[in-house]
């Protein structure tokens, strides 16, 4: 049981003394929540042909309760070209079967309007074995919430829900709006919040309830995945080869060195660089993640394919926070170095690169950070203004107009896609009780 302290012993006001009490009291029905979300199977895509599975069932669930609760709700599934065209979303990517959702709660006064999302999709429970239990049925155990999605995020979801829900439910009028948003595709794409976006969902700023272990995270990293392929020539590997220029063949997986060499010293470079450092984030990384090469075991391959994955700094973004600059430094590098190999130079690599997902920063004094950071401290979880090294939907509203934090429970970085993911009972509590008392100050009430 979450230890909980008199409000007047945190400095809370009476309304938020009721409103942490109350949630505190009401655990159970939390709890319940969130093992109703975990028990939808909302597994991503992991390509546009895949059918959709529990999303529209999640959603509609949603929306009926919310509105009970008494917000204006709006349940819609996006048209393709509501996302197509961005560097985010792959060609043909639809929603059918998966539409987002957005619930308001009508401010009474002239105060601030705050979002709360998150996406419901979660990643494959595979391999299914390494599960203590099913992870699309939910279970306490020693108080911890077991399954899919626990902490990554629909934790977070029920949190967040569950605090406007409460809200309402005392009869607490914020003098802002509050909106309720969650979305699909984050884990696969992050086209959900794109959608969202182009629907008009915006406000004064948002907080995305991502499992960040009550951490204020203000930036994300973003990424880039370019596939190079290098060009050889073939011929037979037990057999003498003449000089390329003779014709003899050309080994793609040394050539493949030369660029993997290029890319290694270009993320060097970026370290000694003192602009591309962040208080709240590691530096940029260049990750080989796949390599491919070779079509017989006895011949010389004809080409080998390099892919990776790099993730950059809001710094290292364009105007438009996109990784524009990143792309003409991996070209440049690789083409130099290709330039320098008298084989490259004539067949020269060809690089591909897949979606994007931008970088993104609010400042550490924007308005809902320090609330945020109060906040939690009231509700008995100190947090730190920092950083997520990966990706999440706050980029994408930050940069359509809503500054956007990430703020909940669970610890990401260990539980996130595990076997056996869970969230603490009390650390749901406490996030919702958080999440609350910052509606009430950012939003202000009547």
């Amino acid at each position: 049981m979450l230890n909980l302290v008199h409000g007047s012993d945190r400095g809370l006001t009476e309304n938020e003394r009721r409103v942490v009490d109350e949630i505190a009291r009401r655990r159970d029905e939390l709890v319940t929540l969130a093992c109703d979300l975990i028990g939808f199977d909302t597994t991503t895509r992991g390509h546009n042909d895949d059918p959709p599975r529990d999303e529209a069932a999640l959603q509609k669930y949603l929306a009926a309760r919310l509105r009970a609760a008494g917000a204006e709700t709006d349940l819609w599934e996006p048209a393709p070209e509501d996302v197509a065209g961005s560097t985010m979303t792959p060609p043909g990517l639809r929603f059918d079967g998966r539409p987002q959702l957005v619930a308001r709660f009508p401010g009474v006064g002239d105060g601030r309007s705050l979002l709360f999302n998150g996406h419901i999709d979660v990643v494959t429970a595979e391999p299914r074995d390494r599960w203590t239990s099913d992870p699309f049925q939910p279970e306490v155990r020693d108080g911890k919430l077991y399954g899919r999605g626990a902490c990554d995020m629909k934790g977070g979801i029920a949190s967040m829900v569950f605090a406007a829900e409460l809200l309402a439910s005392l009869g607490l009028r914020l003098a802002g709006d509050l909106l309720v948003c969650t979305v699909t595709d984050e884990e696969s794409t992050g086209a959900g919040a794109l959608a969202a976006v182009a629907h008009g969902v915006r406000a004064d700023a948002g907080i995305v309830t991502e499992p960040t272990n009550f951490e204020v995270q203000i930036a994300c990293r973003g990424s880039l995945i370019p596939t190079i392929t290098v060009p050889g020539r073939a011929g037979h590997a037990g057999c003498p080869q003449p000089h390329w220029r003779e014709g003899g063949a050309v080994n793609a997986i040394g050539k493949a060195g030369v660029v993997s060499d290029a890319l290694l010293r270009l993320e060097t470079d970026w370290r000694l660089r003192r602009s591309h450092h962040h208080p709240y984030l590691s530096p940029g990384e260049i990750v080989p993640v796949q390599i491919a090469g070779g079509e017989w075991m006895v011949s010389y391959p004809a080409s080998c394919r390099l892919v990776y994955h790099i993730a950059y700094l809001p710094g290292q973004a364009d105007a438009d926070g996109w990784g524009g600059r990143v792309r003409e430094d991996v070209v440049e590098w690789v083409m130099r170095a290709s330039h320098a190999d008298p084989w490259l130079a004539e067949n020269l690599p060809t690089i591909e690169w897949a979606p994007e997902v931008p970088a993104a920063a609010v400042a550490p004094d924007e308005p809902i950070v320090p609330i945020m950071l109060a906040a939690t401290t009231a509700a008995g979880r100190p947090g730190r203004v920092w950083g997520m090294d990966g990706w999440f939907d706050g980029a994408t509203f930050t940069l359509n107009g809503t500054p956007s934090i990430a703020f909940g429970p669970g610890n990401g970085s260990a539980l996130a896609h595990v076997a056996d993911e869970y969230s603490s009972v009390d650390d749901l509590v406490a996030a919702a009780q958080g999440l609350a008392l910052a509606a009430i100050r950012f939003c202000g009430t009547a």
